[in-house]
């Protein structure tokens, strides 16, 4: 997979998972860059514990990448919401 459909995969993924971790006052950019990182982050964790590859822009990778920037967007707002 080409690293431009990474980025579009994860910006979709960033979308999706800002709505559903829905922080108020957060950034959209910084939700959609930590997206992007969250599916790269998905995307190593489901084929190291052997779970479906990231293939291209289809529903599974875009559940998978979701799944991580769900995970990476919990931490962030976690450690940042800890320093304010």
């Amino acid at each position: 997979m080409s690293i431009l459909a990474w980025i579009v995969l994860g910006l979709i993924a960033g979308f999706i998972a800002a709505k559903v971790v829905n922080r108020s006052g957060g950034s959209l950019v910084l939700d959609l860059l930590l997206g992007v990182v969250g599916a790269f982050v998905g995307g190593y964790l489901s084929t190291r514990f052997g779970g479906p590859a990231v293939s291209g822009l289809n529903l599974m990778s875009i559940v998978v990448a979701t799944v991580g920037a769900i995970v990476v967007l919990v931490i962030y707002h976690a450690i940042a919401g800890r320093r304010v």
